[in-house]
């Protein structure tokens, strides 16, 4: 099952996405430049292997909900993410609103 909804953050919407998998669940809350991440996000990968495409993304790991990815720190963001002053240990919902 995919569950898409809308969320609001200090008037802003963005984006959360939900996929049920076998044993886990996808976890993504998006804005119109990046997102953040369950732990299934390679940031290794975004900033080595993709970086010409500049992917601004934040990962947070150990949550289960969207309310916990919101609330959790991020463990880590791609260079991208860097250049808009998001960085590592910075709440979810608050790197979101650096993606405005």
């Amino acid at each position: 099952m995919i569950d898409l909804s809308p969320i609001e953050i200090d008037g802003h919407t963005f984006l959360a996405v939900s996929v049920l998998l076998p044993k886990t669940t996808l976890l993504a809350v998006t804005s119109d430049k990046g997102y953040i991440m369950c732990g299934a996000l390679d940031i290794g990968l975004l900033n080595d292997k993709l970086k010409d495409r500049n992917i601004i993304a934040g990962r947070a790991v150990g949550v289960r909900t969207i309310d916990q990815l919101l609330n959790a720190p991020l463990e880590s963001v791609t260079i991208g993410a860097e250049e808009l002053g998001i960085s590592k240990g910075m709440i979810g919902k608050d790197a979101l609103l650096k993606m405005i």
